[in-house]
């Protein structure tokens, strides 16, 4: 009998007390799967949608981040465009993070130079990974969300080589690119020695271009210059650009420090910003 009054008086007791709260998982975004033909491997996309997406009906552009594994640099970018639309520095964007998975095949082009290959034996497969985002992962964003038609696209290093490429060679894939401290050393700078040529690819639309370099040293260093020679002195019109070096930061911390003026700069907003904000943009060679 106690032992029944005993179980009664717990079940008693368990009716009374709150129960724990259940966890809830944070659920920032989306990830899909694609079977991709270019690359003859599945591959990763993550999509992040901005604040209101679901109830406001509207359309928004699309910045494609390259590295944009949840392991890579998804979180980081997401983050500063979240807080850019809040602070009405930059528009709402949708963030498609396109996952790497060798980024020294994947973001270098081919290269006849034995000794990369030697240290880097799978590179040169830049153009793959090019359709890759053009003929697979364009489409898929393109059907699935409530996108404008505009695009951009951003990374770092490796990612900024890519990046720098495309827009040399194929510039009307992207609206916009931001190249952040890009490897522009790779195959002896044969990308920024060709720059002036490339730059004369047609373009049917305008685009904006913002680049920047850390403290990198004459390896990095000579190629962006390069590049920045080539963009001053090419005389058509349509591409605005905006060099802002950052010789204070390293290529450790120049990608959180830049990204926000980055976004800034490619997807502005027409609100006219504080000048105690702090938002200011030093392009130290600019074509608005």
């Amino acid at each position: 009998m106690n032992f029944v009054r005993s179980a009664l008086i717990a079940i008693a007791l368990a009716c009374v007390v709150p129960a724990a709260a259940q966890p809830v998982p944070i659920t920032i975004g989306e990830t899909h799967t694609l079977a991709s033909k270019p690359l003859a491997q599945e591959r990763v996309v993550n999509v992040y949608l901005p604040a209101g997406y679901a109830t406001s009906g509207k359309t928004y552009p699309v910045l494609y981040l390259i590295d944009g594994g949840l392991d890579q640099d998804f979180l980081h970018i997401t983050g500063t465009s979240a807080l850019g639309a809040l602070w009405a520095r930059s528009q709402e964007l949708i963030v498609v993070g396109v996952a790497t998975k060798d980024r020294r095949r994947e973001l270098t082009g081919p290269t006849q130079d034995a000794a990369l290959l030697k240290e880097f034996p799978t590179a040169g497969g830049s153009a793959a990974f090019r359709a890759f985002i053009r003929d697979e992962v364009m489409p898929l964003v393109a059907k699935t969300y409530r996108v404008s038609g505009e695009t951009g696209v951003i990374g770092e290093s490796l990612a900024g080589l890519f990046i720098v490429e495309t827009i040399l060679t194929e510039p009307d894939l992207f609206d916009h690119y931001a190249a952040i401290s890009p490897s522009l050393w790779w195959d002896d700078e044969r990308l920024s020695r060709s720059a002036g040529t490339l730059l004369k690819t047609p373009m049917q639309k305008p685009h904006r271009l913002y680049l920047t370099i850390a403290n990198e040293g004459r390896e990095m260093q000579t190629g962006v210059d390069r590049l920045v020679s080539a963009l001053n002195a090419d005389p058509r019109e349509g591409r605005a650009w905006c060099y802002a070096p950052h010789p204070d930061l390293t290529h450790a911390t120049i990608y959180h420090s830049v990204s926000p003026e980055a976004l800034q700069f490619l997807f502005p907003t027409a609100v006219e910003q504080d000048p105690k904000s702090g938002f200011d943009l030093s392009c130290q060679s600019p074509r608005s």
